[in-house]
C-alpha cells in the first residue's frame, strides 16, 4: 500500500521524498488479487526491468467449473489491463526466503511449488529455486484474525476456516463479545464489512439495552447470491 499511495501522490504532482520506484529493477509482486494487479501496472509504468507475479494457489479455470453452477459467482482466470501490459504470472508459488546481498538488500526470492498437506498449502520440498529481485511488493489478501490473543484473552473459538466463531447475532462464543467483518466472515469486500458492522451494532445495542431500533441489514450467514430477508 505504501508503494501505491506514494505513486498516486507523485502522479498528482506532490513531492514524495525517497519514493519507492521500480525503475530499472527486477520486481516481484506477491499476491494475485486486485492490489497485486495495481502493483504490476505501476511497476511497468515506472520502467521495471521485469515483473513477476506470484500466487500461492492454482490458476483458476477460464470457464465456469461444474461445482460453481449459475447463479453462483464462479472463480475464473482474470486478465486485467495491468496483466496485458506484460510480466509473468506464476501459480502454485510459495515464498520460502528473501535472499540478501552483502549490503542487506534483497537480491532474490527463493520460491517453491505449493502442495496441499492436510488441507494446508505448504512449500514442496526439493522444488526450491531463486528468482532475481531488486524490489518485492507484498500484496497478500487477508488470511484471518490473529488467533492467539483472542483465544488466550477472550477464550474465543474459531471455525475450520480460521474465522471467529459466532452465532446469528454476531456474538462470539464469549458472552458480550461480538465479531463483524473479515474477522468473522473471512476475506471479503468492504461493503460486507460495512453492512455487518451496522448489523452487529444493532445486536450490541439489543444486548446492552434489551431492545433496539437500529437496522439489521445482513445476517452472518448471508451470501452474495440469494440473500436471506432481513
Amino acid at each position: 500500500m505504501e508503494y501505491l499511495v506514494e505513486s498516486n501522490r507523485a502522479v498528482a504532482g506532490d513531492t514524495v521524498p525517497h519514493q519507492i520506484s521500480a525503475e530499472g529493477k527486477h520486481v516481484i509482486v506477491i499476491g494475485g488479487g486486485d492490489t497485486g494487479a495495481d502493483c504490476i501496472g505501476t511497476a511497468h509504468r515506472q520502467g521495471a526491468l521485469s515483473v513477476t507475479n506470484l500466487a500461492i494457489g492454482i490458476q483458476p479455470p477460464t470457464a465456469r467449473a461444474e461445482d460453481q453452477p449459475w447463479p453462483m459467482t464462479p472463480t475464473l482466470f482474470e486478465v486485467s489491463a495491468a496483466h496485458e501490459e506484460g510480466g509473468e504470472r506464476m501459480y502454485l508459488a510459495s515464498t520460502v526466503e528473501f535472499r540478501p546481498n552483502e549490503a542487506g538488500e534483497v537480491r532474490a526470492l527463493r520460491v517453491a511449488e505449493t502442495e496441499y498437506v492436510d488441507g494446508r498449502r505448504v512449500p514442496k520440498s526439493g522444488t526450491e529455486r531463486e528468482i532475481p529481485a531488486d524490489l518485492v511488493l507484498i500484496a497478500l489478501g487477508f488470511t484471518g484474525p490473529e488467533q492467539a490473543p483472542l483465544a488466550e484473552q477472550l477464550g474465543a473459538r474459531f471455525t475450520n476456516r480460521g474465522a471467529v466463531e459466532r452465532d446469528g447475532d454476531y456474538q462470539t462464543t464469549t458472552p458480550g463479545v461480538f465479531a463483524a467483518g473479515d474477522a468473522g466472515r473471512g476475506q471479503s469486500l468492504i461493503v460486507w464489512a460495512i453492512a455487518e458492522g451496522r448489523a452487529a451494532a444493532a445486536r450490541v445495542d439489543a444486548y446492552l439495552m434489551g431492545s433496539t431500533e437500529l437496522p439489521f441489514p445482513v445476517r452472518p450467514s448471508d451470501v452474495a447470491i440469494g440473500l436471506q430477508p432481513a
